[in-house]
């Protein structure tokens, strides 16, 4: 797996590591090291969490370093994709592989299979995305029927999301320049960015994969965490909205859960039901609830 974005900092910046691990729920972070960990939750959207890239920014700093070797594991991992002679057809999980951008920059970011190859039904590519997530190469994350413990008995096998596993290389994939991540800008694609690295995170921290939640016509919960019992539907925000979406309002109005989170560059606050917790705080997300 990538380094996740806690053992990037332990890799690049041993005295930012050292406050970071100090950080608890009734602790608030100083503003100056806000400042300093929102700019390495940046600077890791952009090297990600592949050794080599991190042991390069490491060495010699240089984002377009980072970027070269970024270009070359994507072509090696998709020329490894056409050396596989097995049953699910090379070129099938090359296009799936290819479309995972496209996928994400949608509103609605279901996986469409029309959006890998026009006219594209199911079962010519499922076989393709099982590849995928078998290998450890995609994250699969599928919407459930009902927000209730269980989730794995609820899930719809055929209504999903895909994500990249390492959310640096999604950032080269999509040809997202570096300024338009260090400074601020907004930019199409900052939202699917930042829900790949929650993602990429979750995963890491949780036994069972991040599930989301269709509750009707235009209304969706990025996010369901399972911690024991315990349902926890999570928004995510690239920026600094103190507002939670009207969906997570209908959800915690409809369902009366526990506690809702969301992530967002904003620093660590309650608000009732809901509980705020900076992006790069993510992988102390147990920690918080």
């Amino acid at each position: 797996y990538p380094l996740t974005f806690e053992e990037f900092l332990v890799a690049v910046d041993d005295g930012l590591y050292q406050y970071y691990r100090q950080i608890t729920r009734e602790n608030t972070v100083e503003a100056i090291f806000h400042t300093k960990l929102t700019e390495a939750y940046r600077q890791y959207l952009i090297i990600g969490g592949m050794p080599e890239c991190v042991n390069s920014w490491i060495k010699y700093r240089d984002c377009a370093k980072v970027y070269q070797i970024q270009r070359e594991l994507v072509e090696l991992y998709e020329n490894d994709f056409y050396k596989h002679n097995g049953k699910v057809n090379s070129g099938r999980i090359l296009l799936v592989f290819r479309s995972i951008v496209n996928q994400l920059a949608k509103d609605n970011s279901k996986f469409v299979y029309g959006c890998v190859r026009e006219g594209a039904r199911a079962r010519e590519f499922e076989e393709a995305i099982e590849w995928l997530v078998s290998a450890g190469m995609v994250i699969r994350a599928n919407n459930v029927t009902k927000p209730e413990h269980p989730l794995n008995a609820f899930v719809e096998m055929n209504h999903f999301k895909l994500y990249l596993f390492d959310v640096g290389l999604l950032k080269c994939m999509a040809g997202i320049s570096n300024e338009a991540i260090l400074l601020k800008k907004d930019y199409q694609f900052s939202g699917a960015l930042t829900e790949n690295y929650c993602v990429q995170q979750l995963i890491s921290c949780f036994d069972n994969s991040p599930k989301y939640f269709v509750q009707g016509q235009n209304s969706e919960i990025d996010f369901l965490l399972e911690n024991g019992m315990q349902i926890i539907p999570v928004e995510v925000k690239a920026g600094e909205t103190a507002q939670h979406s009207n969906s997570l309002k209908k959800y915690i109005a409809q369902r009366n859960p526990e506690i809702a989170v969301r992530y967002s560059m904003l620093g660590y606050k309650e608000q009732e039901t809901l509980v705020n917790i900076p992006l790069y705080l993510i992988n102390k997300t147990k920690d918080y609830i």
